[in-house]
Order: structure tokens, then sequence, then C-alpha cells
């Protein structure tokens, strides 16, 4: 018995939690004077558009839902293909 991934599935649940962890991410970020400001930095030199502003969050927040959700979709894909 072989099991199989729901691509669309891990796609959407992966895009959501990488977004989501972008905005905790930031939100503690603003929250202090220097704790994960170097993560914010290079999440900033990946997500062009993405900064400690409440627009920077939300362009941050969906740059990471489609980095994630396409990089679940190849992944489950893979798995699928290999099982």
């Amino acid at each position: 018995m072989t099991q199989k991934l729901n691509t669309k599935a891990v796609a959407l649940a992966l895009g959501l939690m990488w977004s989501l962890g972008v905005l905790f991410m930031s939100m503690t970020a603003l929250a202090s004077e220097s704790y994960l400001h170097n993560m914010v930095d290079f999440i900033a030199s990946v997500y062009l558009g993405y900064s400690l502003s409440f627009g920077g969050i939300i362009t941050g927040m969906i740059w990471g839902f489609f980095d994630a959700a396409i990089g679940g979709f190849v992944f489950a894909w893979l798995y699928n293909k290999f099982n």
C-alpha cells in the first residue's frame, strides 16, 4: 500500500505556515530593539519589498506564502513520484 501526498494541501499548508512565521518574526522584531533584526535583514535581502513596516510585512508574507507553497508543491510532487 502506497501513501500519496495531496500536493495542493501540502503547498497551502506550508505556504500558510511560512507566511505566519514571517508575521510572527516581524512582530517579535518590532517589539524588541535588536532581537531577530539580523534575520529580518536576511529575509529582506531575499524578499523584495519586505521591511519592518505594515506594508513591508504584508509584502513579506505574500512572498513567503508563494515561496513555501511552491517548495511544498515540488516536495509533495517529488515524494509522490519516488514513492
